[in-house]
């Protein structure tokens, strides 16, 4: 008796090695053509072919790791014996599996260096019954006429299924696996189809399936029937359209078509386009002449020469060069930002005295809310030029910019000539949104087509993959805009011209609140100055008190908020006249959302304020230090980023090395040393706190209380040195937001506070330090600098 023949008849527990199988499942009885290459599945194969061949076929989970376990294995499976195999060169094996017998897992023997259970042969239940029978007869029925007209069902396998069917036609059994291992239905369906070991129930799961994919097929079969009669009958229309135009041209009566085709080509040759795009327009309309008006390809050709003639080629608006002009409109439409508006003056300077002068690329960098989108608009009006904005945030697809070729079905062209085409010349104002959050991905790099787009010395000849002939764009003054600088590839960024936008002081948002905001939103609200006003208290409220931002959104929201409540106050026909003060604010808005006693009382050591710049503008930030009997480590919480840690390290280590020359009676080896920054839910990195970190550390050593009106930013070394930090203009601006009056910083960072408003430097008192010995006798020897 051979082993298949024991497998069989055996009634006893067998044990087989798992060769775990994805996206398929075997049945008893049937052939499975396999091929293994990794090592797991080699040596399981030739364990098997040195001892009986005899392997268990089991489905496991599709989420299931590299190497499954026990647990992701189904416990129905089938033993199967090896009947052929094929080794190849490279170690992969091919071998021709044949089922044996349905079996059940009982327990798990081994799981290295592979599966092996104990397992149980399992008997169908078949009856016989007439219900048995006739469902066996339909289920042959309706998968031998979905064998006929199925397509993936190849020639050959057509063949031997129906061969196979005539040879079991007589067991239930046998053909409801014969018919559920062909069934086009998921693995986990038919793993439920080798677990009902009831042949009833089985075929009538089978059945369902059946006569579900036989509609479908008939279904399919029909809707191709109808589009190879829908085809011919098109090309028959071609004929008898061509038969129309002959008889009409021997009767001397006009085409219609052709009348708009002749109109469409004197069109094009009078316009003033370039030679290549004017070629490319005529030969289209040539091929037009042949083609069938009610085709497809008619409608893609025709779209195609519509944009080609509706684009600017050469139509440009005239720029205003009345420099005060500008200036003026600059000037009525945003408050300060002198940088910018001096950059723009300088451009129409210089195309003053040369007409022919490029576009310059601008990249806007600043937090929210400061106004660079609007800018641009501002920019556009001050120039006379039309304006284009795009969002470019969250973009993947790199035909967005370069469009899509007209191959595609549905093809248009790409961002950048859409809004060309939108603007109506060749010269706006082009401004790319949030292009700090371009995305790339396995779709699309759209920031490097964008590197063509945004260089003056390619994008004279911008090749879009929809028209397929050059576009001038150098006229276009082209502006980006950013919160920051990171996310923005180097090689992109090299290309634009960056012009940083700072937040705002309190004075500056009052001027903007006065002269902008207040007019918008009276307007928006339909409100007007003799119903509804503002103090100055009340305004400054707003923003030490309900808005702590780098840039004006919230401020505007507040005055918007306050508007809606008194317009709805005027039109209930409860007061006439609504002013808001800086004592009746909260009945508006509530209580401060920020009250005006921002720094965090100090009340021990260990707490240090330290002064930190995000992508939205500075902010203030707190450091805590603590020390606890046990084990020496560092623990750093507060959702640190590396460069953070590093700081923390850097600072107990100075420290440490230090502890005699500062006198500092503590035991480092008997104490564990826990750092945190509240708001644990922000990320927060960057090398700036170290001299925060430091101070709070030596507080803690020393016992002593730091001062709770003092901030300090800055970089330090393990040799105690400090090094210059970035972004000073807007931490300043952050602590002077806080009430912080005293501030120390690096004295390398000097020179950087010719950008800080003169507001900030008077009432703000900045120390400048060297080393770490500075701070520390600043901080905690009686601030006498």
């Amino acid at each position: 008796m051979n082993e298949r023949e024991k497998i069989a008849a055996s009634k006893e527990y067998i044990e087989l090695p798992i060769l775990p199988l994805r996206n398929m499942v075997s049945f008893p009885g049937l052939f499975l053509p396999l091929a293994v290459s990794d090592e797991t599945s080699i040596k399981i194969v030739d364990d098997a072919l040195s001892r009986n061949k005899i392997v268990g076929l089991f489905l496991i989970e599709e989420t299931s790791s590299k190497k499954p376990g026990f647990a992701d294995v189904y416990r129905v499976g089938v033993a199967a014996q090896i009947v052929k195999f094929f080794r190849y060169p490279d170690g992969t094996i091919r071998f021709l599996c044949q089922g044996i017998e349905r079996v059940r897992i009982e327990e798990p023997v081994q799981e290295e260096p592979y599966l092996v259970v104990r397992v149980r042969k399992l008997e169908d239940i078949s009856t016989n019954s007439k219900e048995e029978n006739a469902l066996m007869l339909s289920v042959a029925q309706n998968f031998k006429e979905i064998v006929e007209i199925a397509p993936y069902f190849p020639e050959d396998v057509k063949d031997a299924i129906k061969g196979s069917l005539f040879a079991i036609k007589e067991s239930p059994s046998r053909l409801s696996d014969m018919v559920a291992a062909n069934l086009n239905i998921p693995p986990k369906e038919k793993q439920k189809l080798l677990e009902e070991l009831d042949v009833c129930r089985r075929l009538k799961r089978i059945s369902e399936y059946l006569v579900k994919e036989l509609a479908i097929l008939k279904l399919s079969k029909e809707m191709r029937e109808k589009a190879t009669d829908s085809i011919e009958k098109a090309q028959r229309e071609y004929f008898l359209r061509e038969q129309l135009k002959a008889i009409k041209r021997e009767l001397g009566e006009e085409d219609e078509t052709g009348r708009e085709l002749a109109e469409l080509e004197e069109e094009v040759k009078s316009m003033d386009m370039p030679k290549e795009a004017r070629e490319a327009a005529l030969h289209e309309i040539n091929r037009l002449r042949v083609m069938n008006p009610a085709s497809a390809e008619y409608s893609v050709s025709k779209t195609y020469i519509d944009w080609l003639v509706n684009l600017p080629w050469r139509h440009y608006t005239k720029d205003n060069l009345e420099l005060k002009s500008a200036i003026q409109t600059l000037d009525e439409d945003h408050h300060d930002l002198e940088k910018v508006k001096e950059r723009i003056i300088e451009y129409l300077a210089v195309r003053k005295l040369k007409s022919d002068v490029k576009g310059p690329i601008l990249c806007f960098v600043g937090p929210p809310g400061v106004g660079k989108t609007s800018l641009g608009m501002s920019i556009a009006r001050a120039l006379g030029r039309k304006f284009v904005r795009i969002s470019l945030g969250g973009m993947h697809d790199e035909a967005e910019i370069r469009g899509h070729r007209r191959t595609y079905v549905g093809a248009l062209p790409g961002r950048i000539i859409q809004g060309i085409r939108r603007a109506g010349s060749a010269n706006p104002v082009f401004m790319l949104d949030e292009i700090d959050k371009l995305g790339a991905d396995f779709r699309g790099d759209p920031a490097s087509a964008l590197l063509e787009v945004l260089d003056p010395e390619q994008n004279f000849s911008f090749s879009d993959n929809y028209l397929e002939v050059p576009f001038d764009l150098s006229k276009v003054l082209f502006i980006a805009t950013a919160n920051y600088l990171d996310p923005i590839p180097r090689v992109l960024l090299d290309r634009m011209e960056v012009i940083n936008l700072s937040g705002y002081t309190e004075i500056e948002k009052m001027h903007i609140a006065k002269k902008f905001l207040i007019k918008k939103e009276l307007d928006n609200h339909g409100l007007t100055s003799s119903m509804f006003s503002i103090t100055d208290s009340a305004l400054r409220r707003i923003i030490n008190e309900y808005t702590m931002e780098a840039g004006v959104r919230n401020l505007a929201r507040s005055i918007a908020n306050l508007c809606r409540k008194a317009a709805k106050s005027i039109a209930l026909g409860e007061l006439k006249k609504v002013r808001i003060t800086a004592r009746n604010i909260e009945d508006y808005l509530g209580p401060p959302k920020f009250p005006k006693e921002y720094k965090l009382k100090f009340n021990r050591p260990g707490v240090a304020t330290g002064l930190a710049w995000t992508r939205y503008g500075g902010e203030v930030l707190f450091v805590e230090a603590a020390a606890m009997k046990g084990s020496p480590k560092l623990v750093l919480t507060g959702s640190l980023g590396n460069v953070m840690k590093e700081s923390a390290m850097i600072a107990l280590s100075f420290l440490r090395s230090n502890a005699e020359r500062y006198s500092i009676d503590f035991e480092f080896d008997k104490h564990s040393i826990h750092i945190h920054v509240p708001e644990g839910a922000i990320p927060k990195d960057g090398p700036s706190a170290g001299v925060t970190i430091v101070t709070a550390l030596f507080s803690l050593f020393k016992r002593k209380t730091i001062p709770s009106d003092i901030a300090m930013t800055g970089e330090i070394t393990l040799r105690g040195d400090i090094l210059p930090i970035g972004g000073l203009k807007e931490k300043l601006l952050a602590a002077h937001r806080a009430h912080i009056r005293d501030v120390i910083i690096p004295v390398e960072n000097k020179k950087n506070l010719v950008d800080v408003p003169e507001e900030i430097k008077r009432d703000i008192k900045i120390t400048f330090v060297d080393s770490v010995d500075d701070v520390i006798n600043y901080v905690f020897g009686g601030r006498k600098r």
